[in-house]
């Protein structure tokens, strides 16, 4: 080759060479290029630009395995600075590179994996492919958790914001830990079978069960299902904490919930409740529980019957069992029904004690005289008890002669002894009929003779009413004097003028011995003179 042959090659590929460093660059482009030096603060590197590029080194993850020769990509900040220079990014590249990795790969709702690489104020700054923020209150479900103890672990997170605008991008590790707690709890639901039995944990004591955690999901223990027997809270058997076995009772997937049981993993006492406690045997229990219609007998745990209460006494007239019965009372009673099935048992107290009334109509026959107790006062007389379980009824009709009762109150006091007359005994019927006038004579045969019509009397205001007054004329004898037969000023009003205890005279105006009446006047009286009676 000659010498203006070499001449001419030698200035093409010169040529070539400049061309190719003067390629097209700008500001903001992420450009490859090649180590060249590294000193002690910086990396120089070449893009094949007018100038060389230097990145100090803590733009460098992995500062320690890079030498001259090798390619990184870098970001071009400025292609000339004052001194000539192009100023190259390498964090800065990273950053673009891992932006445009994210919004091509995820969206918001995502799950993504990362480390949480520092502590900022209000949250984490968490590597992702970048940085993104996460609020200190999205670091865990359970209240606010530790940051310092979650920078450089490597976690999952839930991508909640993605903005576009300000490249900035918000996780939560709070929302992922969620989403797999729903996850698990579905999978787990989806699992359980009826009648299944499963381990779980005792999480939490309530006043109607416990919650108990099967490994995810929580299901309710009823207080009704935690035993047999009857308990006054779960605490008497359970314990915050307690490993045990359950039994699925029910599971409902709409709303995720559980029903467990615990008795259910032991036979039902139910199962031979027939023979144990057959019809007619007598047997012995605790009261638990006492209602307005009875009383619940505990006759082993996990078996209870009622005492009705029209079964608690052959003759008293119970209002309420605690008339009778006090809670956690040993009683005895007689088995009436057993139904299994629906797990009832019918029970008798009366029974256990024996009919009374078997006996009555030989001991209480119309005539006979009796000595009883005041056991309860109503608006129409008197309840007197006879003996354990046996009672008879004294109307107020029957207490005097010659008295108006209004209620029996006015005569007896609770708990007094008196002396009665039995004027009937139905013992098929459980009745029996008393009376207290009937231990003297009918004393209205001699008041007719005594108090004739027209003859003047002295008595005593005992009641004053709105229709009149009421006058005692003789021991326990009254007669009314009716409003119309009062001596009343045109403005004179009867409280006023007239008053319990007073004094007067009156003429006696009526004299019914069919309906045991009297009345009396004092209106037009005749000049004064000895009364009847006197």
């Amino acid at each position: 080759m000659s010498t203006v042959e070499e001449t001419t090659s030698s200035s093409s590929s010169l040529s070539d060479l400049y061309a190719q460093s003067l390629r097209v660059i700008t500001e903001g482009q992420i450009v490859k290029g090649r180590i060249i030096d590294i000193t002690s603060q910086d990396v120089v590197v070449d893009i094949g630009f007018k100038s060389e590029g230097s990145i100090s080194k803590a733009e460098f993850s992995d500062i320690q395995t890079l030498a001259v020769g090798d390619e990184v990509e870098v970001y071009v900040e400025n292609v000339e600075d004052e001194q000539g220079m192009v100023i190259l990014s390498k964090h800065k590249a990273d950053r673009q590179k891992g932006w445009e990795c994210i919004i091509n790969n995820h969206k918001e709702g995502d799950i993504i994996d990362g480390r949480p690489v520092r502590k900022v104020k209000g949250g984490l700054m968490v590597d992702i492919g970048i940085e993104a923020f996460m609020p200190a209150s999205l670091a865990s479900y359970k209240g606010y958790a530790n940051l310092d103890s979650l920078v450089g672990q490597s976690l999952k997170f839930l991508i909640l914001k993605i903005s576009r605008a300000r490249k900035n991008i918000v996780v939560s590790h709070r929302d992922y830990l969620l989403r797999e707690k729903d996850a698990i709890r579905q999978t787990l639901i989806a699992s359980l079978t009826v009648g299944e039995r499963r381990s779980g944990t005792v999480k939490n004591l309530t006043d109607f069960g416990a919650f108990i955690d099967l490994g995810g999901v929580d299901g309710l223990l009823h207080i009704g299902d935690i035993s047999w027997g009857r308990i006054g809270h779960p605490s008497d058997i359970l314990a915050v904490g307690q490993q045990l076995d359950v039994v699925v009772l029910s599971v409902d997937r709409q709303s995720n919930k559980i029903s467990l049981g615990l008795k259910q993993l032991l036979p039902s006492p139910w199962q031979h409740a027939e023979e144990r406690y057959p019809v007619g045997n007598k047997i012995k229990g605790k009261v638990v529980n006492l209602v307005p219609y009875g009383a619940f007998v505990e006759v082993e745990p996990g078996i209870e019957g009622l005492v009705h209460i029209s079964e608690l006494s052959w003759s008293k007239r119970v209002a309420h069992p605690s008339e009778l019965l006090q809670v956690s009372q040993e009683i005895e009673a007689v088995v009436l029904a057993v139904d299994p099935k629906n797990q009832r048992l019918s029970l008798g107290m009366r029974q256990a004690s024996g009919d009374p009334w078997a006996s009555a109509k030989d001991k209480y026959q119309a005539g006979a005289k009796v000595v009883g107790r005041v056991r309860q006062l109503t608006d129409y007389g008197a309840f007197i008890e006879l003996e354990d379980g046996l009672e008879g009824m004294l109307h107020n009709a029957d207490i005097s002669w010659t008295r108006k009762i209004n209620h029996p109150s006015e005569v007896l006091k609770k708990g007094r002894m008196v002396d009665v007359v039995v004027l009937t005994c139905e013992p098929d019927n459980h009745r029996i009929t008393l009376g207290m006038k009937q231990l003297m004579e009918d004393p209205w045969p001699q008041l007719v003779q005594q108090f004739s019509l027209h003859s003047i009397v002295e008595g005593t205001v005992t009641k004053v009413a709105g229709f009149g007054l009421f006058v005692e004329i003789a021991k326990d004898v009254e007669g009314l004097m009716h409003l119309s037969e009062l001596e009343l000023g045109p403005n004179e009003k009867l409280d006023e003028r007239y008053r319990v205890g007073s004094k007067l005279r009156a003429q006696v105006i009526k004299l019914d011995e069919l309906e045991r009446k009297i009345g009396l006047s004092n209106k037009n009286l005749p000049p004064e003179a000895a009364p009847t009676g006197s």
